[in-house]
């Protein structure tokens, strides 16, 4: 269900070098979430650097929409960038997995297609 690699490059660059690898693959960066920014704004201490890196292939968001407009309350695809004791992880929770929740069999393929894109994604940033 969950999808994670590890990199041992700095924090910021991977986060850089996703939002990069994800623009060469056709998908848009809808936004960048600095989780420890946001939580501290409000009161809440949080030490820990994480991102929540948003993006989306236009073409396959269309295509999973027309066939259940439900799904659009899993979009965008969000992948995890956080740092833990020192190591940097990406993660996300795979598309496969989520699109099983809806009744679109035929979907299938699509979410495959979007996972082994992101997962190449995740990895070229790593």
């Amino acid at each position: 269900m969950i999808y994670k690699l590890e990199s041992k490059k700095d924090f910021e660059v991977v986060v850089k070098e996703f939002e990069e690898a994800a623009k060469r693959h056709k998908f848009g960066v809808l936004a960048n979430h600095n989780v420890k920014e946001t939580l501290n704004s409000k009161g809440v201490e949080f030490a820990p650097e994480c991102r929540i890196v948003e993006i989306c292939n236009p073409h396959q968001a269309k295509k999973v929409l027309e066939a259940n407009l439900d799904i659009s309350t899993a979009l965008p695809c969000r992948v995890a960038i956080y740092k833990d004791k020192g190591k940097v992880t990406l993660s996300m929770i795979k598309p496969t997995a989520l699109l099983s929740m809806f009744p679109n069999p035929e979907l299938k393929n699509t979410a495959e297609e979007v996972e082994k894109e992101i997962m190449e994604i995740m990895k070229e940033a790593a």
